[in-house]
């Protein structure tokens, strides 16, 4: 099976309106910056989007925010994003905050082929209504249902023409759990290779999980929040 693509557009080219995405990345850091733009240019909308964060206000998913192409976001943490609030606020967008963990295992579990699992996080909170609720050695716990996508979008630093990929450092992040769950997971990498070039024990995705690759161009890399020390 082929399963390198010329670039995001190739990539994105039949996610449909009312898709269902997984999108890799925490915060600004290893987010799949290709083909979220390849996204907004192909002006799919009634979105849903599963990630830890919702980018910022002219980066990442915040692009797809402000063309209003998202119907609902499942995050984690939204705070650095004005025109998300103003539109979780004004109603026009329909949000589900979960808990980190609890984000990061309902991926794992699509992965493994797991329907659900129970977790601490949430119990006695808004997050546990409505959901079942069992005890576990004197310890309660919420059910949690594994996300159900259509595509999982990642970015990885290199990966092979078989789908290996390698993540560096804290760019790996959400990353590797959210290739294992999609039902078609695209990656975007800063370099291509052929198959044997990466080192076996280095690989954190194989490329079982991928089903289409490309090298991405032009990245930023941006901050987030820049933090310096103050000259003595």
């Amino acid at each position: 099976m082929n399963k390198v693509v010329s670039g995001a557009d190739e990539a994105v080219k039949d996610i449909p309106s009312g898709a269902t995405l997984l999108l890799g990345g925490f915060g600004l850091c290893g987010i799949p910056e290709n083909c979220i733009a390849a996204l907004v240019r192909s002006g799919v909308d009634n979105l849903t989007c599963i990630s830890n964060n919702a980018g910022v206000d002219d980066f990442g998913i915040g692009l797809m925010l402000q063309k209003r192409q998202v119907k609902k976001m499942i995050s984690s943490y939204v705070g650095e994003n004005a025109e998300f609030e103003r539109q979780m606020l004004t109603g026009e967008l329909e949000v589900e905050l979960v808990p980190q963990g609890t984000l990061a295992t309902r991926c794992m579990a699509s992965g493994y082929g797991m329907p659900a699992v129970y977790v601490l996080a949430g119990y006695g909170t808004e997050v546990a209504e409505g959901k079942e609720v069992r005890n576990f050695d004197g310890k309660n716990y919420i059910l949690e249902h594994a996300f159900k996508s259509d595509f999982a979008i990642v970015k990885a630093w290199k990966g092979d023409t078989m789908g290996n990929l390698i993540f560096k450092e804290t760019a790996r992040n959400f990353n590797p759990m959210m290739a294992m769950a999609g039902k078609i997971t695209i990656a975007e990498v800063e370099e291509l290779v052929e198959p044997g070039e990466l080192d076996p024990n280095y690989v954190h995705v194989p490329g079982i999980y991928v089903n289409r690759i490309f090298q991405g161009t032009d990245y930023e890399k941006r901050i987030e929040q820049l933090t310096v020390r103050k000259k003595a």
